[in-house]
């Protein structure tokens, strides 16, 4: 593990599993390769900003989503111990992780996640002095909560935060990922998108069926097809459309 306990700036060193967890290997989501990995081996976090890519169904949200949880994020978006819920859809994956922690480190941090923010939203309307984000379109909306909340040093938890975003919005999503890994946070983010994944410094993991591993941007499955598809969209449609 690099870094020491004197001069380590992360706030989350590792992700492993808990000694005394109930895991069933055979059972959803132990038997998602990505995640097996993890609780087999562990992950570690480096500092800034750390990149989760693969495809639907590859681990990649199921992990972020526990990690934040096990932080003491709110599972459906928030920030530390928050109480927001609708309904319950998570998986008993953070009850089986354990995340070590650089002591005295700031505790602040919030979950962005796309596909529940109308909830929070409402969540946050009906606070005495909470925020209006109803009033603005779903990408400023989004940009609004990530200015807002993302703003002081902390652990970030995103879901696929491209999902709101145009591709200008999603420039500016670097930008504030840039300044968090400059004021000594930490982010942890799953993302469909090449451009979000480009942020110059960021560690990127890919999930598939080899499990969970580090790669360079260029070298990512999601940049190849990418690049591919716009060289000659005929080349794929063709296949698709009759």
């Amino acid at each position: 593990m690099s870094g020491t306990a004197s001069n380590d700036r992360r706030i989350v060193r590792e992700i492993r599993a808990r000694g005394d967890a109930a895991i069933e290997p055979d059972a959803w989501p132990a038997n998602i390769p990505a995640v097996a990995s993890v609780l087999e081996s562990g992950l570690e976090l480096p500092e800034g900003v750390t990149f989760l890519v693969g495809e639907n169904g590859s681990g990649k949200s199921t992990l972020v989503e526990a990690i934040a949880a096990a932080y003491g994020l709110g599972p459906e978006g928030g920030s530390v111990n928050s109480s927001h819920a609708t309904y319950d859809s998570e998986s008993p994956l953070s009850d089986w992780l354990s995340l070590v922690k650089t002591p005295g480190i700031p505790k602040w941090g919030f979950f962005l996640r796309a596909e529940t923010m109308h909830g929070y939203y409402s969540f946050q309307r009906g606070l005495e002095g909470g925020h209006d984000f109803h009033r603005m379109s779903h990408g400023e909306s989004f940009l609004a909560v990530a200015e807002t909340y993302l703003a002081m040093p902390g652990f970030y938890c995103l879901d696929e935060p491209e999902a709101a975003l145009s591709f200008s919005s999603t420039l500016a999503m670097i930008g504030v990922l840039s300044d968090l890994a400059a004021n000594g946070s930490q982010v942890l983010c799953a993302t469909h998108s090449p451009v979000l994944a480009s942020l110059p410094g960021a560690t990127i993991y890919e999930t598939g069926e080899h499990g969970i591993g580090r790669k360079d941007w260029d070298e990512l499955d999601l940049v190849i097809n990418w690049k591919s598809y716009l060289d000659a969209p005929e080349r794929y449609l063709r296949h698709i459309l009759t």
